[in-house]
Parts: C-alpha cells; structure tokens; sequence
C-alpha cells in the first residue's frame, strides 16, 4: 500500500503541466502593486518638482518689482500658481518680506499675504523659522515664499495625502525692498 502511495506523490512531484499559471497566479498581484506604486511615486515627485519651480518663479518675478505690490497682485500670483501647478487639492501660498535686524539679532515682517494659509507671518511667528532663513546683512531684506500643495494619490498603495511644502527667497534685485502698496 505505500509503495502506490509513494509512487503517485513521487509522480505528482516531477508533473510540471500547469507550474506556469499558477506563478503567474502567485505573481501578478506584486508586479500589479509594484507598477501601480512606480507610477504614484513618481508623479509624487513630479508634483514636488513642479511645486518648487512654480515657488521659484513666483519669487523671482517679485524680486524684479520696482512698483508696489498689492492685494490684485498677490491673487495673480496665487492664480500662477495654480496654473503652474495645473491642481487645486489643498494649494497654499504665503508671500512675505523680512528684514534683518543686526542689533536685535531678529528677522521683523514689513509685510505679508496669504491665499490658502490660515495665517499671514507675523514678527511673534518669524522667530520660529529662523534657523531656516539665511544669514544676512543688518537691515537687508528678503522675499520669501511659502508654497503647500497635498499630494493626494491617485492609487491606493500605502501612501496616504502628503503635503508638499515649500519655502524658497530671494533678495530684491531692482530696489532696495519690495513695498507694499495695498490698503
């Protein structure tokens, strides 16, 4: 009775029919995750990118004002913004300009506009972010622009809605500083 027994599982064993489907079977959920989740990192990374530069961009057509800049020119910018980006999940934008005092050893505010943003940067929040501004000259000025976008995926492969943040500034290039002009 165990030689039957032994003989039909040794059979069984070298019977290769069939060995292809059921790897694939066992497969093809992994190779469908893993390009699924190529695709939402990269357009992850696509987004971040495209974020960065439309911040950029914004920063250096405000360092090139030699007018005042007021509330209709802040939306313009926000509205590039969002053309640049081509999205609207969750798009903030904080446009600010700080001066350094040497003497205090601080960064004051001489002024900022928010779109999206719950909150304008203030002299009391400007401290919180020193260690991210660079050093700077006594009474010399920057433009820094805040930029967030939430990154919602469009597969669900583990990863769940990032906010892509960024903070990028710049110096006045045609005048000393950039005025506000607004009421």
């Amino acid at each position: 009775m165990q030689t039957p027994l032994r003989h039909v599982l040794t059979r069984f064993a070298r019977d290769t029919r069939g060995s292809v489907s059921v790897e694939f079977v066992l497969i093809m959920p992994f190779l469908f995750w893993a390009f699924m989740a190529t695709y939402v990192f990269f357009d992850g990374y696509r987004q971040s990118s495209v974020n960065l530069k439309a911040a950029y961009t914004i920063s250096d057509l405000i360092s090139r004002e030699t007018a005042g800049v007021d509330e209709d020119y802040i939306s313009s910018m926000y509205q590039l913004l969002r053309v640049m980006t081509r999205t609207d999940s969750g798009l903030r934008m904080r446009i600010s300009v700080l001066r350094f005092d040497e003497e205090d050893d601080r960064f004051y505010v001489d002024w900022s506009a928010v779109r999206g943003f719950t909150e304008e940067l203030t002299n009391a929040t400007v401290a919180d972010m020193k260690a991210k501004l660079p050093v700077m000259p006594d009474e010399e000025r920057v433009i820094l622009v805040q930029t967030e976008n939430d990154f919602e995926p469009i597969f669900d492969v583990g990863i769940n809605t990032v906010p892509l943040e960024n903070f990028v500034f710049s110096r006045p290039r045609f005048a000393p500083q950039v005025a506000w002009s607004g009421s």
